[in-house]
């Protein structure tokens, strides 16, 4: 069923209105392409923009089929995509061919084509043809078997666009949420604390609630990491040692900042209420409390990189894949804030590092 029209010539001096989105699929052998027909099956979500799916029709199509969802895109080659005035267009992959996936299963292949759907939404986004970044649901173990050396999508995409400053970010249930460190051991984190991990994601923070959410004068709020927030250091002194030097040094650079607040009172209702965003120290830290509040609408963004990059909040739950039960809730949230922040933001690169960022 093809109600939208596109035309394959060349790109027109001036985009359309609608922001131009590049959607990877994922893994195939997972629910990546579930929840990305899913969600855009949703008339309210396609009039947000513009769409280019890299993937797999034929697996794309299997999953319409299981959810009972006629196609509603146009399918071309990778090779012919140029223009898109409106509707959704699926860049096929036609070297894949049809492939007997391992569906629920981690494998070299499902690794490989998931890599080079990221791959080629990535020059896509280098040559300007999209305007942001949805990556669908991979496999990590998947990308190791086929030979990735990077553990997940933020650490590649920081190394395709030369970015060193990122960090992780999540969307959901009223608040934004950074995260200081990510896939690191507790034990672990000791060994990399510093005032460089702590100004940076402050920074990068307050840089994108104004370029990208509009914000003009944003607050945010720190997480201490100590229980009580060490309590004058009676339970740890890294409140003091640390994150107390950082904070200042992000005032020093005119950002609004308050804390380091006991992280077990950090998102209350009060808080969330008067602050613009908030910086966790570890990832349950700040993942607990997003997933609380907005278990299946949390979105994944990448903070630092030159353009706009969101992501579901979840992985290819192999459980549940080809059954037509994956929740599309968190693609729609990540399709629609990266309209939202393509349309009305211009993204910038991250700032240079800041020479003055000494380790503790």
């Amino acid at each position: 069923m093809m109600a939208e029209a596109f035309d394959n010539t060349t790109i027109p001096p001036e985009k359309p209105a609608k922001p131009l989105i590049g959607i990877t699929m994922g893994d195939p052998a997972g629910i990546g392409p579930e929840v990305v027909v899913k969600a855009l099956a949703d008339p309210d979500i396609r009039a947000l923009g513009r769409f280019i799916i890299y993937g797999l029709d034929d697996v794309l199509d299997r999953a319409a089929g299981r959810a009972g969802i006629p196609p509603f895109w146009f399918r071309i080659p990778l090779a012919e995509v140029a223009r898109i005035d409106s509707g959704v267009v699926v860049a096929d992959f036609e070297e894949f061919g049809i492939y007997p996936w391992s569906i629920g299963q981690a494998s070299k292949e499902g690794g490989r084509a998931s890599l080079r759907l990221v791959d080629e939404a990535i020059e896509a986004a280098r040559s300007s043809l999209i305007d942001a970044i949805v990556t669908g649901p991979i496999n990590k173990v998947s990308w190791q078997l086929a030979g990735c050396k990077f553990p997940g999508h933020t650490e590649k995409l920081a190394d395709a666009f030369r970015t060193t400053r990122y960090n992780m970010a999540f969307v959901g249930g009223g608040v934004r949420v950074v995260l200081a460190s990510t896939h690191l051991g507790l034990l672990e984190l000791r060994n990399h604390f510093n005032l460089g991990l702590v100004f940076q994601p402050i920074e990068l923070l307050d840089r994108a609630l104004k370029d990208w959410f509009g914000i003009e004068y944003p607050r945010i709020a720190v997480a201490g990491l100590n229980p009580h927030a060490g309590e004058d250091s009676q339970f740890g002194d890294e409140e003091k040692r640390v994150i107390e030097p950082a904070m200042q040094m992000a005032r020093n650079h005119g950002i609004d900042v308050d804390g380091p607040f006991p992280p077990d009172t950090l998102f209350i209702p009060r808080r969330r209420c008067r602050y613009d965003g908030f910086v966790a120290m570890y990832h349950d830290q700040g993942l607990i409390p997003v997933k609380m509040l907005a278990f299946d609408t949390a979105v994944n963004i990448t903070l630092g990189l030159p353009i706009v990059r969101t992501s579901v909040d979840h992985g290819t739950a192999f459980d549940i894949a080809d059954t037509n039960a994956a929740d599309p809730g968190s693609m729609k949230e990540a399709i629609r804030l990266a309209c939202q922040v393509a349309k009305h933001a211009k993204p910038t690169p991250a700032p240079p590092p800041s020479a003055a960022i000494p380790e503790v």
